[in-house]
């Protein structure tokens, strides 16, 4: 940890926030990711020595803790009080990135996996059937296709690249920019449907029902924005 050498709080914080992936890091636990795998699949692209690094600074600084099983076999990452104070600055971070970060979306920053994981812990729950519910989603403009399958039960939601076995209920047809673009609030549902690059098929319910069940991080940060 560098040391800017000035007493001044934003200098201090700075020093434990401000490394690179770090935020990301603590991104990834404020949305719920407990083990280290689960925060690798929401940073895909930092190396696994570098997370390993930036979650043992976080532990010396206070700001996450590591709680391991009485065997070992078990590890958990959870923010500490300090890092839970962390979230409305973070919000505001990322109302602030929305818009003014950025114009428009470059190549790189086009992920489909870390979309899908993205939607996968972004899903409101509380708006599926309580019966398993399997939504299909294929890039279509990928190659190879690129194919996702997120079941959800019992209030989870798990994200698989190989077909679970289960039967779909909803199956997702689109490119990776349009689904960015809805799922980052860029555009409308009408306008993802316009495109002809957002087709549904399978349960109407679900259909109808998609601008309440997949959420989407701007519309949580004004929900909390007002609570």
């Amino acid at each position: 940890m560098k040391s800017y050498g000035q007493f001044c709080p934003i200098a201090k914080a700075a020093e434990i926030l401000a490394e690179r992936w770090t935020l990301l890091v603590v991104r990834e636990l404020m949305f719920g990711s407990r083990h280290y795998n689960d925060i690798r699949r929401g940073v895909p692209r930092m190396s696994p020595t570098l997370l390993a690094q930036r979650l043992k600074l976080l532990e010396k600084s206070g700001v996450a803790e590591c709680l391991r099983s009485a065997n070992d076999h078990s590890v958990e990452y959870r923010l500490t009080e300090a890092g839970l104070e962390l979230k409305p600055m973070l919000m505001l971070l990322a109302a602030w990135g929305h818009r003014w970060g950025y114009n428009k979306f470059a190549r790189q920053d086009l992920d489909p996996g870390f979309l899908m994981w993205g939607i996968r812990r972004s899903l409101n729950t509380d708006f599926l059937p309580r019966t398993r519910t399997v939504i299909y989603v294929e890039f279509t403009d990928r190659v190879p296709l690129r194919r996702w399958w997120l079941v959800v039960e019992d209030g989870e939601a798990d994200l698989c690249m190989k077909d679970p076995g289960h039967e779909v209920d909803l199956c997702l047809y689109t490119n990776l920019i349009t689904l960015t673009k809805y799922f980052d609030a860029r555009i409308s549902l009408e306008e993802a449907k316009a495109s002809g690059q957002f087709k549904l098929l399978g349960s109407s319910g679900l259909v109808r029902g998609i601008s309440q069940w997949l959420g989407r991080p701007s519309d949580q940060r004004r929900h909390a924005a007002t609570t």
